[in-house]
């Protein structure tokens, strides 16, 4: 189980590590016990989640445009697991699971992301995705 897993994480890695290329800008980050310093200035971050595959691509500026409007640095969502792994070996990364084009969008209006790798989405996802790991091993979940 775990060893699809670790492929599916190195997979998305790498394809941002070539997506965003040179348009990722490295910076420090530290915690003076008052506050996060991003290099060496203290912040204060608003978050705003937006889960990229409840919305269409079409949909994405928009609502990353609206967050940032609203007063947000960060943008923070989940890997939706079973989206991009349908079936054991078969991965998707296309329409609402391009998850490489959505972090170049927030990249782009100069918010950070804050990925939620999971594989648990605690986002009324289809029992948090856990059933379907389990059944992928075979296992049984018992409903009372």
């Amino acid at each position: 189980m775990f060893q699809g897993r670790a492929f599916l994480a190195a997979l998305l890695c790498f394809s941002l590590t070539i997506e965003l290329g040179e348009s990722f800008v490295p910076f420090n980050v530290s915690y003076d016990n008052r506050a996060l310093l991003i290099n060496g200035k203290r912040r204060m971050l608003i978050s705003a989640g937006i889960h990229y595959p409840r919305a269409t691509p079409e949909m994405w500026p928009n609502l990353i445009a609206k967050s940032k409007e609203g007063g947000a640095d960060v943008i923070q969502t989940y890997v939706f697991w079973n989206g991009h792994e349908p079936v054991r070996g078969q991965y998707n990364f296309e329409g609402s699971y391009d998850i490489v084009k959505f972090v170049k969008l927030v990249g782009s209006n100069g918010l950070y992301l804050h990925l939620r790798i999971g594989p648990y989405v605690c986002a009324e996802w289809n029992f948090g995705h856990a059933n379907a790991l389990l059944e992928m091993d075979n296992l049984q979940i018992c409903y009372m």
